[in-house]
């Protein structure tokens, strides 16, 4: 018998999203400048930036609605210039303000979303069925637009970019200016997307929502990129100090003076019935606090890592610069 062959490496998946060096001017402002940034296929992307950022120019350009002015943009990998008509067909995008036809009922306004991305008519209806369901607006298919409240309406411009069935979602604050409950029903609605398989950038000012909504996400400022990674990554990579909450069985003032006396810890705090230990290092190993504790006889109750949230992240690593 012949031998084997060795299988054929498959080649490396195209991530969803790729800019190389992008950047857009507008006379002598730079709205985005040598943007470098990708997005992997499944990612729940949080887009993070303050107003005049070059948030929305990014999503334009993906959105085929700008062209670049230096740099390339990639969809899946199609250019978003030269395919154009292609990268159109994969992608789904929700713009911050979207008119809708007041006048019509919500199944009319799909069907004829529906007609113009060429669905036959024999699988409209289900499919606006379909993504009515999806975006919980079933029971309000024959309501006029006009009569919807601001959170079902922005349901149902959801439910206009799926319409089509599209890869990837390019979601500009999907959830602006929507109450606590709309918000929070919006979010699910977009992990369950992230479950079926699509890929979703969102821009969001709520960013204690993306920390817990996003696996992945970007900082920018004045069209520079700050940081894109892992959620969890921002945290730890851009702050500028690391701290632990230790609880102890036991007095206070002892262990405190214990941990204070390594040359690892820059500083301790007395908390109520806790002590926060910051690392000299960020990098450090923190497991001398519980070990040292415990080498002493000092029962440990709990031991944590005090966790920043994403907008104080935010707020140490930007400088509120706009353009």
């Amino acid at each position: 018998m012949p031998p084997e062959l060795p299988a054929t490496p498959k080649p490396p998946e195209l991530p969803a999203v790729r800019t190389t060096d992008l950047s857009r001017v507008y006379g002598d402002m730079a709205a985005l400048s040598s943007l470098n940034l990708t997005v992997n296929r499944g990612d729940l992307f949080g887009f993070i930036g303050s107003n005049g950022a070059g948030k929305t120019t990014t999503l334009r350009i993906l959105a085929t609605f700008l062209t670049p002015s230096s740099g390339r943009a990639e969809v899946l990998g199609h250019d978003v210039v030269r395919d154009a008509d292609r990268v159109r067909h994969l992608i789904g995008y929700m713009p911050d303000f979207f008119g809708v036809y007041k006048d019509m009922e919500v199944t009319e306004y799909l069907d004829f979303f529906g007609a113009c991305y060429k669905i036959p008519s024999s699988q409209r209806e289900k499919t606006v069925a379909d993504v009515l369901e999806l975006v919980g607006l079933s029971e309000k298919k024959g309501a006029l637009i006009g009569a919807l409240s601001r959170g079902m309406q922005q349901r149902l411009g959801l439910a206009r970019v799926l319409i089509h069935d599209p890869q990837l979602l390019l979601l500009d604050e999907p959830a602006s200016g929507l109450d606590p409950r709309a918000r929070i029903e919006m979010m699910a609605v977009l992990q369950e997307l992230q479950r079926m398989g699509k890929t979703i950038i969102i821009s969001s000012h709520i960013l204690s929502e993306l920390q817990s909504l996003c696996n992945r996400c970007c900082i920018i400022e004045r069209g520079k990129l700050i940081y894109s990674g892992p959620i969890k990554g921002a945290q730890m990579q851009l702050a500028d100090v690391r701290a632990f909450w230790v609880k102890v069985n036991g007095p206070l003032a002892a262990a405190r003076d214990l941990l204070a006396a390594r040359p690892e810890t820059a500083s301790v705090e007395s908390g109520e019935d806790r002590l926060k230990v910051v690392l000299t290092d960020p990098a450090g190993d923190p497991s001398y606090i519980p070990e040292t504790l415990v080498n002493a006889g000092v029962r440990v109750m709990e031991f944590r890592e005090d966790e920043i949230g994403l907008e104080e992240v935010f707020l140490r690593v930007t400088k509120g610069e706009t353009q």
